[in-house]
This record gives structure tokens, C-alpha cells and sequence, in this order.
């Protein structure tokens, strides 16, 4: 008797539990991917964003969703990814080698989520920092077998489509040199098909319906830290708008969205950039967690395709670390340098850009740089900042580091644990095909 009604009770909680998945399960995904964050990127971020030590450190937005890690090796004869073949494996389960945009090394094309999502009549959106036609948006809508091969990539934006309509509803990013050239100009091509198109960021809001094109800079935006601006924050809570609306979510959406200059500022090894960019990408999982906590249905994966610079949080041996410095840095690397060499007083400039107060030593090396030379001053600021600030960096390039996984939502147990890249992509083609 008592086996039985065991029996009966575990069943109707199998059951319940089946329903409540059912009326949960990922109707809409929105899929965030920071360019070269790796976890010591979000470690950086919750200690710039408490600035003291000594006291409770709160945790972040990043903190609270983090569920698990990704490997993110390519199949090459190396460890270290770049971009292009990271993104490939997050965007079709298939590793590939350095360079390659959604092929293999037959150069074949691989089946990408944003056609998935087609196939299953969702709405899709592309948005990014950097231009439309870089690996991680391109590797969602393109095939080309080297990811410099912009003017092709840009091309196929348009001309890759599922029933004669191009694979993204929305894109909200820069590239206007790729997609308005004179030997062919895509914004009119978009238009004669019925999208709405913009190029003034500050205009994002004229974008009031799908389908929908924003192309705002000639290649990628400006800095967050040199614009003050979280533009990809903007540009998520508008997109969400657009892709909510009662006459375009009847089926869900499938959105990607990249904070693709984290990875530059980490190129640079230029700290106070790489804050500002993951200051901009926190706000935009806000937004998207927000949307989350409304929309049950909705599942929300946050990644990186790689990690660059091996950022350390501390160096030279000293057991600190100064975010304080970081953050009165008004500008990234190149707009300092820039200013510093278009400056009557350079030392008076870097004071009122920086507020870092140069050794004897520092200040003759400021003033020995000639005017005009503006390397040599981006190169004197990135080496200030990342001593005063005990900033460390192992290269200027990627690196073999796993990276983060964090998620929220419907499904979002799927993503928990360790796992390598190809997998977070299985899983997401799983949960558009149920």
C-alpha cells in the first residue's frame, strides 16, 4: 500500500514537474557573448565595481548568474582560439581552425543557430560593438574561409536567407564601410525589402518595427570609455522592445548579442578600457536578466569565446591591487595618447585625464616624448596605469584560459557545470528544436 501510493506520488510530481517544464521551456534565447572575457575579466569587474578592500565585497550581476566554465580550444595545431573559429563552435557545434567563418576545413558551410531559429520561425537580431561583418556576428550568418574577407562576409548579411528573406530580423551594430561600398550598397538593398533602416546612434529610437536595420559607424563604435555611453545596453533594452512586441513574438525570438571590444581594450592591455566595456555588457545582462524574470519563457546564456591578454589582478610580486587608479582614467589608450600629443602641457593633460601623480622618474619620461609622437604616448600610459593600478598581463593576444558560463531563466540548468564550447551550441540547438 505504501509502495503504491509512492508510486502514484512520485508520479504526479513527474508530472507536475513535466508541466511546469513544458510551460517554461526556452521560447525565446538570448544568447550574449563577451569577446575575450574570460573569467578573470569578471573577477576584475566585481573588485573595480567595490573599489576598497576590507569590507564585504557584493557580489555582481556576472557573479550571480555564473553556473559553470567552457573549454575553448579550436581544431588546429594550437590550444589558443581566435575569434573566428571560437565563434564558429558557439554558433554550430563544429570546431574549426583559426580563421574560419561558419565552415569547416573542407570549407564547407556548417548549419548556424541563427538558421535554426529561422527554420523554426522565430524572429532573430544580430547586435554588436564592433562591425556587423566581425567573426562572432559574422560566424552566425556567414561562410567564408578567412575571417578578413570583409566585403564577402557583408555581402552574404543579405544574401543568405531562409525563404527569400535575410536570416536577421534586427541588426543593431557598425560596418557602414562594408555594407554601403560603391561597388555595392546593401542599405538600399535592405530598404527595397521593406527594412527600416538608421545610422544615427542617437536616432536608435526611429527603429520602431522589424525588420529593422542599425548600422551606426563606418567599422566599430567608439570606446564606452571614450564615448560614455553603454551603448550595447541602449541598443539590448531597445531590441528587446522590438522583438517583444505582441506582432513579431508569436513564435519567440533568437537573439545574439556581442561586447566585442572587451577584447580589444584586452589586445591593448588597456585595463581601464576593458572595465568600461564590461561595465557596459553588465548593464546589458541586467537588461536581458530583467527581461527574463518577466518573460518565464525566456533563457538567457552569457559566454566568451576566448580569453585575451592574461589579465592578472595584481603583479610585480606586490599583493595588491589599485582599482581606484583604473578609475579615474577618463579615456582607453589611444584617445590619451592622441591627446597627449596634441597637448601644449602634456604633464597638466595627463594629470586631468588621469589624476595619477607621476614620479620624478615618470614625469621626465613624459616630458622627454616629442610632440606629435603619439605612440610613444599610449605607450607611456599603458605602462603607468598597469604599474600604479598593479595590473598584470601575460600577452597581447589570446590565450588558452577557460571562460565563463552564466545563465538564467528557462532551461537554464542545461549550462551548469564544466563543458566545452561545441556544447553550449548543442544544447541551444536542442531546446530550438523541441
Amino acid at each position: 500500500m505504501i509502495k503504491t501510493i509512492l508510486i502514484v506520488v512520485c508520479s504526479l510530481l513527474s508530472f507536475i514537474a513535466s508541466i511546469n517544464a513544458k510551460e517554461n521551456s526556452s521560447k525565446n534565447i538570448i544568447y550574449m557573448i563577451g569577446d575575450g572575457m574570460g573569467a578573470n575579466y569578471l573577477t576584475a569587474y566585481r573588485y573595480w565595481i567595490a573599489q576598497q578592500p576590507n569590507h564585504t565585497i557584493n557580489s555582481t550581476i556576472l557573479d550571480k548568474l555564473w553556473v559553470g566554465n567552457a573549454m575553448t580550444y579550436p581544431d588546429d595545431d594550437t590550444f589558443v582560439t581566435d575569434s573566428a573559429a571560437g565563434a564558429t563552435a558557439l554558433a554550430t557545434t563544429i570546431k574549426t581552425y583559426n580563421g574560419a567563418i561558419a565552415v569547416d576545413h573542407q570549407h564547407q558551410p556548417l548549419h548556424t543557430l541563427l538558421i535554426e531559429a529561422k527554420k523554426r520561425n522565430k524572429s532573430t537580431a544580430l547586435l554588436a560593438t564592433s562591425d556587423i561583418t566581425h567573426a562572432t556576428p559574422a560566424s552566425f550568418y556567414a561562410h567564408q574561409k578567412q575571417r578578413n574577407e570583409y566585403n564577402q562576409i557583408a555581402d552574404q548579411l543579405y544574401d543568405n536567407q531562409w525563404q527569400n528573406k535575410p536570416l536577421a530580423d534586427l541588426v543593431l551594430a557598425g560596418g557602414l564601410t562594408y555594407l554601403q561600398r560603391q561597388d555595392r550598397n546593401l542599405l538600399q538593398e535592405f530598404t527595397k525589402l521593406g527594412y527600416q533602416l538608421e545610422t544615427d546612434f542617437n536616432k536608435l529610437q526611429n527603429l520602431n518595427k522589424l525588420p529593422a536595420l542599425g548600422v551606426f559607424h563606418d567599422k566599430g563604435f567608439e570606446y564606452a570609455l571614450d564615448s560614455q555611453q553603454n551603448r550595447l545596453a541602449l541598443m539590448t533594452r531597445h531590441a528587446l522592445n522590438l522583438l517583444a512586441n505582441p506582432t513579431t513574438k508569436q513564435n519567440g525570438f533568437f537573439m545574439l548579442i556581442e561586447a566585442s571590444q572587451i577584447d580589444w581594450c584586452g589586445h591593448a592591455n588597456d585595463i581601464a578600457c576593458a572595465l568600461a566595456e564590461m561595465h557596459d555588457f553588465a548593464r546589458a545582462i541586467e537588461i536581458a536578466h530583467q527581461f527574463v524574470l518577466s518573460n518565464p519563457d525566456t533563457l538567457l546564456v552569457v559566454t566568451a569565446d576566448h580569453e585575451t591578454g592574461g589579465l592578472s589582478i595584481g603583479a610585480d610580486g606586490e599583493y595588491n591591487w589599485n582599482p581606484q587608479v583604473i578609475n579615474n582614467v577618463r579615456h582607453s589608450l589611444p584617445t590619451l595618447g592622441k591627446k597627449l600629443a596634441s597637448s601644449e602641457s602634456p604633464i597638466n593633460t595627463w594629470y586631468a585625464l588621469t589624476q595619477i601623480e607621476l614620479s620624478e622618474e615618470a614625469r621626465a619620461e613624459l616630458t622627454s616624448i616629442q610632440s606629435g609622437e603619439q605612440n610613444k604616448y599610449v605607450n607611456f600610459a599603458r605602462k603607468v596605469i598597469n604599474q600604479y593600478s598593479l595590473t598584470g598581463w601575460t600577452s597581447g593576444g589570446h590565450t588558452a584560459a577557460d571562460v565563463p558560463v552564466l545563465a538564467a531563466g528557462a532551461d537554464a540548468r542545461l549550462f551548469y557545470g564544466f563543458q566545452d564550447n561545441t556544447q553550449i551550441a548543442e544544447k541551444l540547438f536542442y531546446l530550438l528544436s523541441r
